[in-house]
């Protein structure tokens, strides 16, 4: 059985008139966590939104499932459902009146208010399911204005768990987190990999983080510079060949 989650194969793409990444290759398997690191305008985010066909390529083959990601970014239905995504900044004006119970359904599907009573019942129990796993079924009824940072990335978890997934991204997403709610997420996400097999592929700035929780790390300077375990990955040697001469080590500052 192939578990390759997610293949890339001499991927460059051009942003305006320079290339942000230039003939990336790697592959990433189940129940891998791998973290993409490297200085600001590495490539980084630029990798993130060709993968989810965000942005066009200019060369390079990118296969999710196995099922190859089209020119214009299309993949079939039943693959891009087995796809999550959390952004650093998730565009949702937490002023709306909604519930965290409501706000995690709405990751069941996109059929709205037209579901029958069978999938009301089978929507209202994925959602439970999905905050259990978070532990976040005490805030099932709170709003979502009410929620801290920390909380509401947990629920922006449960939204992502709502449907089965087989690939994870994280865009920086526990950027703005304190030092104990990243831990306790980073911990949930450790369970969750373990529980559902997932592949999770994550940008990070916080090396000593990934050096604890990631299985593998790709560094990236607009070419890929390293790829291998975070022993290997995170050697001085090869941060000096991703960051060169300023190399900067981001940890937190509490």
């Amino acid at each position: 059985m192939d578990n390759t989650v997610l293949t890339v194969k001499n991927l460059t793409v051009y942003r305006d008139a320079y290339a942000a990444l230039q003939n990336v290759s790697f592959a990433l398997e189940s129940g891998t966590d791998l973290a993409i690191v490297g200085p600001n305008g590495a490539g980084k985010s630029t990798l993130v939104q060709a993968v989810l066909g965000i942005l066009p390529r200019q060369t390079g083959d990118i296969f999710v499932l196995g099922q190859p990601l089209s020119q214009s970014g299309h993949l079939p239905a039943w693959v891009r459902q087995q796809i999550a995504y959390l952004p650093q900044s998730f565009l949702f004006d937490r002023r709306i009146p909604i519930t965290v119970a409501e706000l995690v359904g709405l990751g069941w599907d996109r059929l709205g208010f037209r579901l029958p009573w069978a999938g009301w019942q089978q929507r209202r129990q994925a959602v439970q399911q999905a905050l259990g796993r978070v532990d976040g079924q005490h805030l099932r009824s709170q709003s979502i204005s009410s929620l801290s940072g920390g909380e509401f990335k947990r629920v922006l978890l449960a939204y992502c768990l709502v449907r089965p997934r087989r690939l994870l991204i994280l865009d920086e997403a526990l950027a703005g987190l304190d030092i104990h709610s990243e831990s306790e997420f980073y911990q949930m996400l450790y369970q969750l990999k373990q529980e559902q097999g997932w592949a999770i592929l994550q940008i990070s700035h916080d090396l000593d983080m990934v050096r604890r929780h990631c299985d593998r790390v790709l560094c990236l300077n607009r070419t890929l510079r390293c790829h291998g375990a975070p022993e290997v990955a995170l050697s001085p040697e090869s941060l000096a060949a991703a960051y060169g001469t300023e190399l900067v080590r981001y940890r937190h500052s509490h």
